[in-house]
């Protein structure tokens, strides 16, 4: 056994924590029937789209996933949406909603903001039970919107303004998906995708007995599941599943972006063009990366951006093809449960575990191995030394616990660095109270699991709901990155070796087997129609944060400019292939974020109109911010355009938007635009 290592390193391991066709068999009469038509043809269900802005701050502000405090936003690449489903059966009354969001997490905090919001709008009919909120993890957002102090590490504590714009983001995401509910159908389909992720952790992936393995020869889930929404006749989106982490884009990306699932919504959205939602959701991606050469950056190219679009695009390429085979409507009850469950205080039966024996979870410890990073997809920082001055000190202070011997033992074999679950007494460091839930929609199911699954993991669980519900495995979609943040789960053979992944798994070797007997018992609940108790409900701890970043003092232009005002040109002309920038004056970014904006724009001049043409939602546009002078509060926007190729020719311009903040804190908004240049 691994002895805990000095409490110096535990300050370095906690800046981790935050890292970082189907076929649809007849089931059972109290489970889903099998897809097909609904009697006399007539639309089995309501459904409902919407899609919303929940970009965070652009600057100044640490970014969330890598856990790195150089890696602070400097401007936005594309926006982060959040996309919304909702499906009602006019049958029963029952109705579901399904959310994905370009974010890293959705942490609990927002669960609970995103709740608070929906019971005001509409009282009863969204609940904890019926709402399923899932990120992409893509890990160049913004952070500081958790409640839970080991994430918000590197973000410098809490940060008020991008958690508004999360929370109130995915709330008009599902406000605009209820408005839009219509009589319609879901239909589902699936493809293979082979050559989007890897397996980062085969070594432990191997521990896995035979049988694991045998269902992943590759080390990954290769199955691509698509969900098909249909109003009437007409297509109006799709939720597709795929499991890989959303890290195409390393630390040293600082510019907003919802990577490689973010791209591939947007490029379906663009193509299909009138209103269509497309989703990317993740599934058990734990130990799955895009980074195919299992090195930041690389693979297939070395470019990062680059792999961003073509891991993009490669799930693109898959869900089309699940959608286009998506051609039987699913049919049945729509229906979900979800319970709380205190994860470091859960007795697991016999049934669950490796060896037949009951065991239990452990209060929540972050072991020595989650110190190295995932290498793979990007490494930890370099750690801080015991007695160093930053203003990082004071929100470390807590974590300078060490682990008694009970829990270290409990947690055996890891090297227990960080205690979170005994720090929680001093400070929220790490969640303790989780949300499980399973969501029906006819004869699919979706579990949704607060924290990042092993492939195998994840299957294990598939297994464990499907038994339990009577159904074939391929009925069942792990959901990961839902509820609430958690890091890692392990299977306890993954566990024993104590890779990043196991190191990052809370609460202990028997995580795993309690989550399969909580989802059991959910699954029961579901088939035979009966509520379940909503179990320990997690503390509101929104009066407990706390920030250490400086907000924006003031804002002045550079000498003898105005805000707005171009300092630097665009050339003439440009080909088509060519890059345009232009620069401006502004103000800082914190001080509109502009929620369902923008901060540039590229416009065409058509019959004697300025129309717009792109934003800072768009692939080949960039917005970075540039301070000059921190004393004067003097900054410039740098807008950047590629232009594509295709682009119309014409003439066009840049416009840039921003707002300034005088000494005595108002806060005016301003405009600016280059002359017009030709391009073609």
């Amino acid at each position: 056994m691994r002895s805990p290592t000095p409490r110096s390193r535990a300050v370095s391991l906690l800046l981790c924590t935050a890292l970082g066709a189907l076929s649809l068999a007849a089931a059972p009469a109290q489970a889903a029937p099998p897809a097909g038509p609904s009697p006399g043809g007539a639309a089995p269900y309501l459904v409902g789209r919407g899609i919303a802005d929940v970009t965070g701050e652009a600057a100044e502000v640490g970014m969330m996933g890598y856990s790195s405090f150089e890696q602070k936003a400097t401007g936005i690449h594309q926006r982060q949406r959040s996309r919304a489903f909702v499906v009602a059966d006019p049958a029963s009354g029952e109705r579901v909603v399904h959310v994905t969001a370009d974010l890293g997490m959705v942490f609990q905090s927002v669960q609970q903001g995103v709740l608070a919001q929906l019971a005001q709008r509409y009282g009863t009919l969204y609940s904890e039970r019926n709402v399923l909120l899932s990120a992409t993890h893509t890990h160049a957002g913004s952070g500081g919107h958790s409640h839970h102090l080991a994430y918000n590490l590197a973000s410098l504590g809490f940060q008020r303004a991008t958690y508004r714009a999360v929370v109130d983001g995915i709330v008009e995401s599902i406000a605009e998906a209820h408005a839009d509910l219509r009589p319609g159908s879901v239909h589902l389909g699936r493809a293979v995708l082979t050559d989007a992720s890897a397996n980062r952790s085969r070594a432990a992936f191997a521990r896995n007995p035979a049988a694991d393995r045998a269902a992943f020869p590759d080390a990954v889930d290769p199955s691509m599941t698509v969900l098909r929404f249909r109003q009437g006749g007409t297509d109006v989106g799709a939720v597709s599943w795929f499991a890989t982490h959303n890290t195409s884009l390393t630390k040293g990306n600082t510019l907003l972006s919802p990577d490689n699932k973010g791209y591939a919504s947007y490029a379906w959205e663009r193509e299909a063009g009138e209103g269509f939602v497309a989703a990317f959701a993740n599934t058990a991606a734990g130990d799955l990366s895009p980074n195919l050469d299992l090195k930041p950056g690389s693979g297939p190219t070395e470019d990062e951006f680059a792999n961003t679009r073509i891991i993009g695009e490669r799930q693109l390429d898959a869900a089309r093809e699940g959608y286009r085979k998506a051609d039987l409507p699913l049919a049945g009850g729509v229906d979900s449960r979800m319970r709380y469950v205190d994860m470091e205080h859960v007795t697991v039966s016999g049934a669950y575990t490796p060896d037949g024996r009951e065991h239990r979870t452990c209060p929540a410890v972050v072991g020595a191995s989650t110190l190295a990073g995932s290498v793979e997809d990007g490494p930890a920082v370099p750690g801080f030394t015991e007695g160093m001055r930053s203003p990082v000190a004071q929100l470390l202070e807590p974590f300078r616990i060490d682990p008694p011997a009970w829990l270290v033992g409990c947690q055996y074999p890891k090297a227990s660095l960080v205690p979170t679950g005994l720090v929680n007494a001093v400070v929220p460091a790490t969640p303790r109270i989780l949300p499980l839930q399973i969501l029906r929609i006819g004869g699919l199911y979706l579990v949704a699991g607060p924290a990042e699954f092993t492939v195998v993991s994840g299957l294990r669980i598939r297994r464990t709901v499907a038994a339990e519900l009577g159904v074939p495995p391929e009925n069942v979609v792990m959901q990961g990155y839902a509820g609430a943040y958690s890091q890692y789960v392990t299977t306890p053979e993954e566990y024993d070796l104590q890779h990043y992944e196991g190191g990052s798994t809370l609460y202990g070797r028997h995580t795993l087997p309690a989550y399969q007997q909580e989802y059991a018992k959910l699954a029961a609940a579901l088939r035979e129609g009966r509520p379940v108790d909503r179990g320990p409900v997690p503390p509101d701890l929104s009066d407990r944060q706390g920030t250490l970043q400086t907000g924006v003092v003031m804002d002045s232009p550079p000498w003898g400019r105005s805000f707005g005002e171009v300092l630097r040109a665009p050339a003439d002309a440009y080909p088509r292939g060519a890059t345009v920038t232009a620069e401006f004056a502004t103000g800082h970014p914190k001080n509109d974020l502009h929620r369902g904006g923008t901060f540039l724009e590229v416009q065409r001049r058509v019959d004697g109109a300025w129309v717009r043409v792109l934003d800072d939602g768009d692939w080949d546009t960039t917005y970075r911010w540039v301070r000059l002078n921190a004393l004067t509060g003097t900054s410039k926007a740098v807008v950047s355009w590629r232009i594509a190729p295709g682009t119309p020719a014409g003439t066009y311009r840049i416009v840039h938007h921003g707002d300034a903040k005088s000494l005595f804190g108002g806060v005016r908004a301003f405009s600016g635009a280059t002359t017009g240049f030709r391009v073609g």
